[in-house]
């Protein structure tokens, strides 16, 4: 039983790890453009819509992306693992 709670520790640590790596990196590279690449986030991609805003936009898409990929991912491996050391 022991072997098994080592298990689901190391997945859910994995997986928690890994998302939060990236959610952190594209955030940072996001406020780094903002800080460092003033020109490049002002360009206009259509009418009133600047790189900024878009990125701004993706990042709130790619939170919600993460946080879908986490829960399919508990469901399917830390989920049914947990409900057999219950």
């Amino acid at each position: 039983m022991y072997e098994r709670f080592r298990l689901l520790n190391g997945r859910f640590r994995r997986a928690a790890l890994v998302i939060a790596t990236m959610s952190l990196g594209w955030y940072s590279v996001y406020v780094g453009l903002s800080a460092f690449a003033r020109d490049f986030m002002g360009r206009t991609v259509a009418g009133h819509v600047n790189v900024a805003l878009l990125l701004g936009v993706l990042q709130i898409l790619s939170t919600f992306a993460l946080a879908w990929a986490y829960v399919a991912y508990a469901r399917r491996r830390l989920d049914p693992l947990a409900g057999e050391l219950r």
